[in-house]
């Protein structure tokens, strides 16, 4: 089976484009889904989190207020680091377990895992290629204001707070440009899939 990682910076269209090789018919594990999951109250991750940021962040339901916990971060690097320390190692375990079944599965499947912060854990070394998701900054920034109800400070922070998009791209096998909106991007994506197909029959 090939495996795929997939990254992108926040706000660029990662979700549209894993929607898109969804429907084209591969795997696809989405890492904030994953990363959700291993936090679940009463999870060991969920425990870790509480010990570590208090019980302010919780919600009435126990669910960990995903708003609170992300001002906390973006505005200090150490606890985004402590953060990140706690959920990487219980998320790449969960995205082992999932690609051995997806294997099971079907040995000649393409299986893709999507994640923010592949490129900047190390992560993106376990797979066979990398995808990176990019768009123009401006357009990026527009995106992150209006779906996340912020002001342009606010964006910036959460922006600057990752990788440059141009460095990203340094480490992409293939990228895809979503600047152009999505039969633009939708195209792009169609055409890398071919790339993976191709790759996928020479490595069998």
């Amino acid at each position: 089976m090939l495996k795929i990682g997939l990254t992108g910076s926040i706000a660029v269209g990662k979700s549209y484009v894993c929607e898109i090789l969804r429907e084209l018919g591969t795997f696809v594990l989405d890492a904030d889904h994953t990363a959700r999951e291993v936090v679940e109250p009463n999870t060991k991750g969920w425990s870790l989190i509480v010990e570590n940021f208090g019980e302010s962040i919780l919600q009435l339901d126990k669910q960990i207020d995903r708003a609170k916990l992300g001002a906390i971060v973006f505005a200090d690097e150490a606890k985004r680091q402590l953060l990140n320390s706690i959920v990487h190692p219980l998320v790449f375990e969960a995205q082992n377990i999932w690609l051995a079944e997806r294997e099971i599965e079907n040995p000649n499947g393409i299986a893709i895992i999507d994640a923010a912060l592949m490129i900047e854990s190390g992560s993106y070394k376990r797979f066979q290629k990398l995808i990176v998701v990019w768009c123009e900054p401006e357009i990026q920034l527009e995106r992150l204001m209006t779906r996340n109800n912020l002001s342009e400070e606010e964006a910036l922070k959460r922006i600057k707070a990752q990788m440059p998009q141009e460095e990203k791209k340094r480490f992409a096998d293939y990228t895809i440009d979503t600047s152009a909106g999505f039969e633009a991007a939708k195209a792009n994506t169609i055409e890398v899939f071919g790339q993976l197909q191709l790759l996928n029959k020479l490595e069998k």
